[in-house]
């Protein structure tokens, strides 16, 4: 198939040369989404059906076989030979059960070491003396070892987990899991099926990814290639918003104050009071002729735009040309004849233009902030019943900036800044984005997310008990509310394929007292996994504990809080140990990775050793975030966990 688009010859299709480079363009990308992959087979799984899908079986005729990939492939004569996991006929691979076999005799599961057909497992749907049993199969692909980025499961895809990747595009998803429930993966491979159900629409509209930081951006960026899709953005919030360089940084009580969505209306009567009325009427010189548009004429002309719900910049856009057609008014009065021209022409008149300019002036949004943050009378004045007076105290700058691109802008202004600029002009809308680690926005950057989805939808990944941040959400109903997708259905996933149950047995101790009345998550694996908690000696007794991790099979992740990385990194290049940072790629050669504990999340590795509990709650301003923190980065083990600690660990920890 690769070879077929490479050998097409397109020098007697094209119009023109711009014809040309766009077909040249779509052919360079097919034959890059049909790049081999050395490790991954290109089918996994097969369905026997008892009668063939779709069509009335006649007298004498069986069932169709289908064998379920990747992606299509199809043989010389275009004859399908390896169907998409995501066509419809494929579903049944996911879904069908002894219960509801779903048309089908038999499902194969195929194992593969590498590129090699190692293995297959059989299960007869419809044969009542075969009894309902686990996948040995699914199972090992599940505990496989962890080396390299993230990976797809387009062999392991759950039932639950399907109907979520399944989920119509005109509604937004939001999915609520533990630790090793894949949502992650969910999120991807909904933005796979998608693209693969409705690509001319997304194609048009575009897809994005919004993780947490760039890192794991890094980990999951090979999921999509994998699977044929290589034109889906990933970005950050912060990338989202990146107006201005962010060179400071927010107290946590500044950022709360500056992330809450009550900010949204400060804003919006700031830029408001730049609305004026006109103090006089306006005269328009066309030729020998002159036209006068009363003040009270024009007074009712600028009432009627601020009453309208328009943006700022369009609203002053429309003024003008009210203006003018005011002025065209009185010429077909006089029996003149004006047409459109006539009417851009008054609009750019200096008259016009210099009313325009006193009662709807231009405004720069990154401005507008700055006088916010800097004017404590103007913040005052536009804050009143919204913040008390700490807050704006709060949230003011100790030494006003003297411009834009002296300020040192923080995290939370330029989302303030993309705020003000979307009032001005409305931000660009996308078909499909997908937000995960949604817990750990503010309201605000959950405004900054849903403006860009306005006339799409929005799958939202995130688990309430890992959420990180003091203004972390503390339900999904107001998260939802703040993207402008209240509608959205809730999910929630409870079965765990990732995290060891001893482990997240461990880890659930502070359910409790982070997320009281969230359901842990229960793991389904068969493997307990490693687990210890081990009483230290100093940091040579922790870089011991990474030389015993490494001894096993897979990739070893070594988390502490982010205070104490130095102290570790030190130690471990003292003992020769080399490891890599965040988001770079394990190699067989290269396992061992030190991970700060605010980076953590969204990561994975098959052995994990975490350094000193304690210090990782110790190091949040408040203990409910340092315990969720925790939480975070006693989750990230597949195979095995070894915490290790010499101060006491936290209470919450020695709860049985």
């Amino acid at each position: 198939m690769r070879e077929d688009a490479q050998a097409l010859d397109i020098r007697d299709v094209t119009a023109n040369w711009v014809n040309a480079e766009v077909l040249q363009h779509q052919i360079d990308a097919r034959i890059k989404a049909l790049a081999d992959l050395s490790h991954t087979p290109l089918f996994f799984g097969r369905l026997d059906y008892l009668h063939a899908p779709g069509a009335e079986l006649a007298e004498g005729d069986s069932g169709e076989k289908f064998y379920i990939g990747r992606r299509h492939v199809h043989d010389a004569d275009g004859d399908p030979m390896v169907i998409d996991w995501r066509a419809p006929v494929s579903q049944p691979f996911y879904r069908a059960s002894k219960k509801d076999p779903m048309d089908v005799a038999l499902r194969r599961r195929f194992g593969y070491t590498g590129g090699d057909l190692t293995a297959y497992e059989d299960e007869h749907l419809t044969d009542p003396a075969e009894i309902e049993r686990t996948s040995k199969l699914l199972q090992q692909e599940i505990e496989r070892p962890r080396v390299g980025p993230m990976r797809d499961i387009v062999a392991t895809i759950q039932p639950e987990q399907d109907e979520i990747v399944r989920a119509d595009l005109a509604g937004s998803v939001c999915v609520q899991g533990g630790p090793g429930t894949g949502k992650t993966a969910v999120g991807l491979h909904r933005v796979a099926y998608l693209l693969y159900a409705h690509r001319e629409r997304l194609a048009r509209t575009g897809t994005l990814v919004i993780g947490p930081n760039a890192s794991f951006l890094h980990y999951i960026e090979q999921v999509l290639p994998a699977l044929g899709e290589l034109e889906v953005k990933q970005a950050t919030v912060d990338d989202l918003v990146a107006r201005v360089e962010v060179r400071g940084a927010d107290d946590p009580a500044a950022a709360m104050v500056k992330g809450d969505a009550r900010m949204a209306e400060v804003l919006r009567r700031a830029l408001r009071s730049h609305i004026g009325l006109p103090a006089e009427g306006v005269v328009v010189v066309r030729g020998s002729r002159r036209w006068r548009v009363a003040s009270y004429e024009l007074e009712e002309i600028v009432r009627e735009l601020a009453a309208r719900d328009m943006r700022y910049g369009a609203a002053r856009e429309a003024l003008s040309q009210r203006v003018a057609h005011a002025v065209l008014v009185q010429m077909e009065r006089a029996g003149e004849a004006p047409d459109d021209r006539v009417q851009s022409a008054v609009a750019r008149n200096a008259a016009v233009k210099a009313l325009v300019k006193e009662v709807w002036p231009a405004v720069d949004p990154a401005k507008l902030v700055l006088r916010l943050l800097s004017d404590a009378d103007f913040l005052a004045e536009h804050a009143d019943g919204l913040l008390d007076a700490h807050e704006q105290k709060t949230v003011l700058w100790e030494k006003p900036a003297r411009s834009v691109k002296s300020a040192k802008w923080s995290a939370a202004d330029a989302v303030l800044i993309d705020e003000a600029t979307d009032l001005i002009e409305r931000t660009h809308s996308l078909g499909h984005v997908v937000l995960d680690e949604a817990q750990d926005l503010s309201p605000m950057q959950y405004r900054a997310v849903g403006r860009r989805a306005t006339t799409g939808s929005v799958t939202v990944l995130g688990d309430l008990a890992q959420g990180t941040t003091p203004w972390a959400t503390r339900s999904w109903d107001a998260a939802l509310a703040h993207l402008g997708k209240s509608d959205a259905l809730v999910e929630e996933l409870t079965a765990g394929f990732r995290v060891p149950t001893d482990v997240i047995a461990y880890a659930s101790r502070l359910l409790p007292e982070i997320a009281p009345g969230l359901r842990p998550v229960a793991s389904v694996r068969e493997n307990p996994g490693a687990f210890e908690v081990r009483v230290v000696d100093g940091v040579g007794d922790v870089v011991e504990a990474c030389v015993e991790a490494l001894r096993y099979e897979g990739s070893v992740g070594l988390i502490a809080a982010d205070a104490r990385c130095g102290v570790l990194a030190r130690a471990l290049a003292e003992a020769g140990l080399g490891y890599l940072a965040p988001g770079e790629e394990t190699t067989a050669s290269a396992r061992l990775t030190l991970v700060p504990a605010s980076l953590a999340k969204g990561l994975e590795y098959d052995y994990v050793v975490l350094d000193e509990p304690a210090a990782v709650v110790d190091g949040e301003p408040d203990e409910r975030t340092g315990l969720r923190r925790l939480y975070v980065s006693l989750t990230r083990a597949v195979s095995g966990l070894l915490v290790t600690h010499s101060a006491p660990l936290p209470p919450a920890l020695t709860q049985p």
